[in-house]
């Protein structure tokens, strides 16, 4: 297994609360080959939202969040940058169904769509809205839905394992979004969390001195369902053992340690 991390999606620039330079915000995303197949982790931002923004995207979140709408950044070019026909994506699996989540699912329309069910269920019951763009699944994704129940991981219950592929669970990780959940993918004796927007910098999984980030935090509170499921999962997130690597959905130089890739 080898795992890519890409950024499908910068955004508008910002600066860190310590001495790091300032940087875009990035929609972070993961792109695992397998034995027989891809799969992708999020899908940012797509190749109808390059094309017509005014059409896909809310105007509220585009001058929020100043998206570059860059087709290089999209996941269909990148992954046929890396040398991979993007038809060969044959399974995604979204933390949750934000704008900036789920814009390339038109692209892949042949994929299996993983997510918890709770979470397709807000985005049909309250879309369009500005989270939730339902121009990103007018063509049918297929889709496949995971309820309550599952095993526990590393503290965190009712995780599930993914019909048809080894080594990724989705694991609740309620409170930013109705079904929001995040994704684990086993790399050896090593597991990469993908927490999608459970947290949105760094600093907040500090177990000494959690911080959080201005600029982010207007995102965060604004969009959040569950403030006291949000934080107590993210106190979770602070007390995972050392073989579990969390990475989040937006920061920038979180997103930096990461490049390139890796096996």
């Amino acid at each position: 297994m080898r795992i890519h991390h890409l950024n499908l999606g910068s955004m508008r620039e910002i600066e860190s609360t310590y001495d790091l330079a300032p940087a875009n915000a990035v929609c972070h995303a993961l792109l695992v080959e397998t034995a027989d197949s891809l799969v992708l982790v999020e899908t940012g931002l797509g190749t109808d939202d390059v094309a017509r923004p005014g059409e896909l995207l809310d105007p509220d979140w585009v001058a929020l969040v100043e998206p570059s709408l860059t087709p290089a950044e999209t996941a269909v070019q990148q992954i046929a940058a890396l040398g991979h026909d993007p038809a060969d994506v044959r399974h995604i699996v979204l933390t949750h169904l934000d704008v900036d989540h789920s814009g390339g699912l038109p692209d892949f329309p042949q994929a299996e769509v993983h997510l918890m069910a709770a979470e397709l269920d807000a985005a049909l019951a309250e879309g369009p809205s500005l989270r939730y763009r339902t121009g990103h699944w007018a063509h049918g994704p297929r889709w496949v839905t995971y309820a309550d129940g599952g095993s526990p991981w590393f503290g965190f219950d009712g995780a599930h394992e993914l019909t048809g592929l080894r080594d990724i669970l989705l694991v609740p990780l309620g409170g930013h979004s109705r079904g929001h959940a995040g994704v684990a993918v086993r790399d050896g004796d090593r597991w990469l969390l993908h927490a999608g927007d459970a947290y949105f910098y760094h600093r907040e999984l500090s177990r000494t001195a959690p911080e959080s980030h201005p600029l982010f935090d207007i995102v965060q509170l604004r969009s959040q369902v569950d403030a006291e499921l949000r934080l107590a999962n993210q106190a979770r997130l602070r007390e995972l053992p050392e073989e579990v690597t969390v990475v989040s959905a937006h920061d920038p130089w979180e997103l930096a340690q990461r490049l390139p890739s890796r096996t």
